[in-house]
C-alpha cells in the first residue's frame, strides 16, 4: 500500500498536495473522500483526500497527515466524481468545486476531540494532537479505532437576528442604523449577529439592542427548522393507495417502476398538462424507491413550491424519513442535514436545487419538478445546471431520474422525441378539473387606464361577488419599476449598475433589484438637486393597493413576491391562508404560477403578458410561454370552471394562438424548426464568455479589447462561431462595465479551450475578470 495520499484544499488556495500518512493510524484511516487535518503554512487546514499517490514528488520531505475527520468518508468516490466532472466542464480548480457545494462547518479546522480514555486528557484540540507525544498520538488512535474519540467542529454565527416586521417600520428619519439593521436584514433574510456586524460595520450595537427592545427583531439562538414527526407505522390504507390513479397516471407508474427496478442508470420526461396529477405519480414512485430501502430527491425550483411538496411528502410517507433543504434553514440546519445524509437507509430530501449536492450514499431516484424552470440554473459564482448535475448523479448511482413538467424545456423535449429518453404522458387533468378557458384582453398603452383593462376588472368583481378565487400575476415587483424626475427630465439611476431605480413604497426607499443599492425616498435628485418625481410603470405593490380602491369593500387581497416571502414564516402563512380561502385574490409575480393547487380559483389574470417577449435572448418566446401556460394552469383545478384573461398590447403577435389553445407541441414544433435554421441549442452547443473590469480602472478597456482580439484569432483557428465581444445588455452592474462574447460550438471542450486562452491572458493582480458560462439562460 502507497505511503502517501494526494489531497485537495476545498478552500483558497485550492490546491491539490500529495502527504505522507502518520504513523501512528492504519493505513485504512484515510479512504478517498474522508475530510482530514492538514499542516500548512504553520497551521492547519481542512483537506479531502483523493486517493493514494502511487509515486511521492522527488526530492520533497512530504508532512505527514495529523487526523482523519471522520470514520467513514463523509462524500465518498461517486461524490468526488461528481465534483470532478463539474470541476472539469466549467474549468475551474476541484478545490474551489468543493468550496461552493461543502458547507462553510464542514470546512473548518476548529475542531475539538473528546475522548473516553483513562489517563488522556477529555478534550485535544487539532494544536493539542500535533503537540502530543508519539505514545499519546498511539494511545488516542487506539480510542479512535474503537469509538471512543469524537471530533466535534465548532459552529460559526450562532447568534441568529432575525427580522419580525415588515416595513414601514416606526423609526425616526435621524435613526440611520437602526434603519441600516432593518434594511439589511429585510435584504439578506436571517443572518448570524457576526456577519451582521461585520457587513455593516461597527457602531451598530447600541441600534440594534434597541430594535430587539422595540420588538422590530430577534436576538437569540437559530430556530430550529420545523422537524418531522416521528415515524408512523404504515397505515392499511394510506392517502396514495385511496386515489385511483387515471389510466395515463397508470401507465406513466408502470414504465417508471420497470426503470426504478433495473440495473442501470435511466431517465424519464414525464410530459403533463397542469393539474394531471404529477406529484401523485413522483409520491407513489418515491414510496416504492423508498421500500428498495434506496433514497430518493425531490426537487422544486423554488422554496415556496418546496415546502408544499414537502407537506405533501410528510403526509403521504408517514413511515419513512422525510427531510427538507433548502437556502431558509439555518446555518447549523442544513450542516446538520449535509452531516446526516451519509448515514445508510431509506429517506426522501426535499429540497431546491443545492440539495443535489447533499452526500447520499444510496441514491435509487432523483425528481426534478417543473423541470423546465430557470431557478434550476445557479449563474453567479459556481455556475451549474441542476439537471446536468442531476443526471450525473443518477448515471453513477443507477437511479432513475424523473424530469416533469407541463412546459418541458425544449431541449429537454427534443432529447425525448429523439430517443434519448423515453416520454410518458399526462394529457388530461385528474379528478374533476378541466383545462380553463384562455381569452386575450387588448390593452392600449396609450390610453392611460392603469394596469388592469376594464374587461378584466368587471371579471374579478364578478369573481369576488361570487364567492370564488382569483390570482393576478405582474412579473415585476415593488410600487413603480422607474421613478421619474420632472426637472430633468431623467429616470433614478443606481450610480453603480446604470439601471432604473425601483420605487417600494412600503418601505420609502428607492431600491436596485442587481446590487442591493437603497436610498430614501423622497430624497433630492442626484443630477439636478430637485425633489419633483413621477413613478413610472406599476408593480405588484401598486397593484395590490390598486385592488383595494376597485373591489369591494373589505375583500381581503394577499401579496406573494420576493419582498412579502422573505421570511418563510410569511411565505408559508400567504400560501396557508389564500389556500384556506382566507383571501379571495392573490397577487404576485411569477412565484404564485409555480406548481401551486388552488382548488378554489377560478380566474387567472396575466398583467402586462407582453413583458420579456421581445428580450435579447434566444429563448425569450419559449420563456413567455411557459410562464403563461403554467400561471394559466392555477384555474379550474376544483370542481368548478376556471377561465384565464391574458393582457397584452399585441393580440395580432402568432405567439398567442399556441398560449390561448395551451399548444406545447405546436409550440415546440414551430420554436425547435427556428433554432435548427439560426443554430440555436439543442443543434450547437453555446457558451457565454462574460469580461468585466471596474468602471473607473483606466487599464480595463485596453485589456479588454486585447483578449476580444485574441479570442476572435482563437475562434476563426479553431472553426468556432463567435459574436462580441460586446457590452452586455445590462453594461454596469455593482460598477463593473460588462462585455460577453457568445461562442457556438459542435463541443463543449472547444469552449472551454477558448475560455482558457482568454483567462491566461489576464495578468496577475488585474482587474479584469472573466467567468465561462456554458449553456447560459441569462443572456442579460
Amino acid at each position: 500500500m502507497s505511503e502517501c495520499v494526494r489531497v485537495v484544499l476545498p478552500s483558497p488556495p485550492f490546491s491539490q498536495l500529495t502527504y505522507s500518512l502518520p504513523p501512528h493510524l492504519p493505513r485504512g484511516a484515510f479512504p478517498p473522500g474522508t475530510r482530514a487535518l492538514a499542516p500548512l503554512s504553520g497551521g492547519f487546514r481542512v483537506v479531502v483526500v483523493l486517493g493514494p499517490e502511487a509515486k511521492p514528488p522527488a526530492d520533497v520531505t512530504l508532512k505527514p497527515l495529523l487526523w482523519p475527520l471522520e470514520r467513514e468518508p463523509l462524500l465518498g468516490v461517486d461524490y468526488l466524481e461528481m465534483a470532478s466532472n463539474l470541476s472539469a466542464r466549467l474549468a475551474e480548480p476541484l478545490g474551489q468545486v468543493l468550496h461552493g457545494i461543502v458547507p462553510k462547518g464542514f470546512r473548518s479546522a476548529q475542531a475539538r476531540f473528546s475522548v473516553r480514555e483513562p489517563g488522556l486528557g477529555r478534550s485535544f484540540t487539532t494544536r493539542d494532537l500535533a503537540n502530543a507525544p508519539s505514545e499519546i498520538r498511539a494511545r488516542l488512535a487506539a480510542a479512535w479505532g474503537q469509538g471512543r474519540m469524537q471530533v466535534r467542529v465548532r459552529r460559526e454565527n450562532d447568534i441568529c437576528v432575525r427580522l419580525l416586521a415588515d416595513p414601514p417600520w416606526p423609526v425616526r428619519p435621524g435613526a440611520i442604523r437602526q434603519a441600516r439593521v432593518l434594511e439589511f436584514l429585510y435584504d439578506t433574510g436571517p443572518v448570524g449577529k457576526e456577519q451582521l456586524f461585520a457587513a455593516l460595520g461597527p457602531g451598530h450595537e447600541a441600534a440594534l439592542a434597541t430594535l430587539e427592545s422595540r420588538s422590530l427583531v430577534q436576538v437569540g439562538p437559530w430556530p430550529e427548522d420545523e422537524r418531522p414527526p416521528g415515524l408512523q407505522p404504515p397505515s392499511d390504507l394510506s392517502c396514495l393507495d385511496a386515489m385511483t390513479p387515471t389510466p395515463d397516471q397508470e401507465a406513466a407508474l408502470c414504465d417508471l417502476s420497470a426503470a426504478l427496478g433495473g440495473d442501470q442508470g435511466a431517465a424519464r420526461l414525464l410530459y403533463g398538462v397542469t393539474g394531471s396529477g404529477k406529484t401523485f405519480v413522483y409520491l407513489r414512485l418515491i414510496r416504492e424507491c423508498l421500500r428498495q430501502g434506496r433514497q430518493a430527491l425531490l426537487l422544486a425550483p423554488e422554496v415556496a413550491l418546496c415546502l408544499a411538496l414537502y407537506r405533501a411528502a410528510r403526509e403521504a410517507l408517514p413511515e419513512f424519513r422525510v427531510d427538507i433543504y433548502h437556502g431558509y434553514l439555518p446555518p447549523g440546519r442544513r450542516e446538520t442535514l449535509f452531516g446526516e445524509a451519509s448515514e445508510k437507509g431509506p429517506r426522501l430530501v426535499v429540497g431546491t436545487r443545492s440539495a443535489l449536492f447533499l452526500p447520499l450514499q444510496n441514491l435509487g431516484l432523483v425528481i426534478l419538478d417543473e423541470e423546465h424552470d430557470e431557478s434550476f440554473k445557479q449563474d453567479e459564482r459556481l455556475v451549474y445546471q441542476a439537471k446536468d448535475v442531476a443526471w450525473f448523479r443518477a448515471m453513477r448511482s443507477r437511479a432513475l431520474l424523473v424530469l416533469g413538467s407541463a412546459t418541458p424545456d425544449l431541449k429537454t423535449f427534443y432529447a425525448a422525441a429523439s430517443g434519448a429518453m423515453p416520454l410518458l404522458r399526462l394529457s388530461r387533468r385528474a379528478g374533476a378539473g378541466r383545462l380553463p378557458s384562455v381569452e386575450l384582453v387588448p390593452i392600449d398603452a396609450k390610453s392611460g387606464q392603469g394596469p388592469l383593462a376594464p374587461e378584466t376588472i368587471e371579471r374579478l368583481n364578478a369573481t369576488v361577488r361570487a364567492g370564488e378565487q382569483a390570482v393576478i400575476m405582474l412579473n415585476r415587483r415593488g410600487y413603480a419599476p422607474v421613478m421619474y424626475c420632472l426637472s430633468c427630465e431623467e429616470a433614478v439611476q443606481c450610480p453603480e449598475c446604470r439601471v432604473a431605480l425601483t420605487y417600494h413604497k412600503a418601505r420609502e426607499r428607492l431600491v436596485c433589484h442587481y446590487c442591493g443599492l437603497s436610498m430614501p425616498f423622497p430624497s433630492p435628485c442626484g443630477t439636478c438637486g430637485q425633489s419633483s418625481y413621477l413613478p413610472m410603470g406599476e408593480g405588484t405593490e401598486q397593484l395590490e393597493e390598486m385592488l383595494g380602491r376597485i373591489l369591494p369593500p373589505d375583500t381581503p387581497v394577499l401579496r406573494l413576491d420576493r419582498d412579502a416571502a422573505r421570511r418563510k414564516e410569511r411565505m408559508e402563512s400567504i400560501l396557508a391562508d389564500f389556500a384556506a380561502g382566507r383571501a379571495q385574490v392573490l397577487v404576485g409575480t411569477q412565484m404564485l404560477s409555480k406548481g401551486h393547487h388552488f382548488p378554489g380559483v377560478t380566474l387567472a389574470v396575466a398583467v402586462d403578458a407582453d413583458m420579456g417577449l421581445n428580450l435579447p435572448d434566444y429563448r425569450a418566446t419559449e420563456r413567455i410561454f411557459q410562464l403563461l401556460v403554467q400561471v394559466s394552469g392555477r384555474a379550474g383545478r376544483g370542481e368548478k370552471p376556471g377561465s384565464v384573461l391574458i393582457q397584452t398590447r399585441s393580440p395580432n403577435h402568432p405567439f398567442w394562438g399556441f398560449v390561448l389553445s395551451g399548444d406545447y407541441e405546436g409550440f415546440y414544433a414551430r420554436e425547435i424548426e427556428l433554432r435548427r435554421r439560426f443554430r440555436y441549442p439543442p443543434f450547437v452547443r453555446l457558451g457565454l464568455i462574460r469580461l468585466s473590469h471596474a468602471h473607473d480602472d483606466p487599464a480595463g478597456p485596453d485589456l479588454v479589447a486585447a483578449i476580444a482580439a485574441e479570442l476572435r484569432a482563437v475562434a476563426v483557428e479553431k472553426g468556432l462561431m463567435l459574436l462580441g465581444p460586446a457590452p452586455a445588455p445590462l453594461s454596469q452592474l455593482k460598477g463593473r462595465r460588462r462585455f460577453q462574447c457568445l461562442v457556438k460550438a459542435s463541443g463543449w471542450p472547444e469552449i472551454r479551450e477558448l475560455y482558457l486562452r482568454g483567462r491566461a491572458m489576464v495578468p496577475h493582480g488585474a482587474d479584469v475578470r472573466l467567468s465561462l458560462d456554458l449553456d447560459p439562460v441569462n443572456m442579460l
